[in-house]
């Protein structure tokens, strides 16, 4: 193999994280006791797209694959704090038939934009409703390891967010 081509894939193997760059990354959340709650891979558009809590970007920032790193978010830098004016209890007699504990309606927030709400609890005539997500609140363990690191499409920056594997698809 000539030395050219070898070095020209030694780059793109070792590329750093920077803006507009697609990452995969193999992650695990946790309570700061250590509770499982959420574990997969994901892949995100690095430089302030908002795919990923900011201080995860920011530490992830100038990395290569093979990085790893564990940080504790506090309330306000994972999913925030929980909003009551989110929670909801509506009559059983509007709510939609088929829909189960568990499920998601789509709604209006306090601010008048679209929300999406779970279904928390049926309980008589009475259907329980949160639309915050089901994580705010709390404090988190945030632990990853970059898998890849490449260059962004043109159309990926443009969509602001990653295609294809562990990403979006149209």
């Amino acid at each position: 193999m000539p030395p050219s081509c070898f070095s020209l894939h030694e780059s793109a193997s070792s590329m750093n994280i920077a803006k507009d760059s697609a990452v995969t990354i193999a992650y695990k959340v946790t309570t700061l006791e250590g509770k499982p709650l959420d574990a997969g891979n994901l892949s995100y558009l690095h430089g302030g797209y908002e795919n990923i809590f900011p201080k995860v970007e920011a530490a992830l920032e100038g990395q290569t694959a093979g990085f790893s790193t564990t940080l504790d978010l506090a309330v306000e830098d994972a999913f925030g704090a929980r909003d009551e004016g989110l929670v909801r209890t509506i009559p059983k007699a509007e709510f939609p038939p088929g829909v189960k504990v568990g499920g998601q309606l789509q709604g209006v927030g306090s601010d008048g934009q679209p929300a999406v709400f779970n279904v928390v609890k049926i309980k008589g005539p009475e259907v329980h409703l949160d639309g915050n997500h089901p994580l705010a609140g709390q404090a988190l363990r945030f632990s990853c390891k970059v898998a890849s690191v490449r260059a962004a499409s043109a159309e990926e920056i443009a969509h602001r967010h990653v295609h294809g594997d562990h990403g979006h698809h149209h």
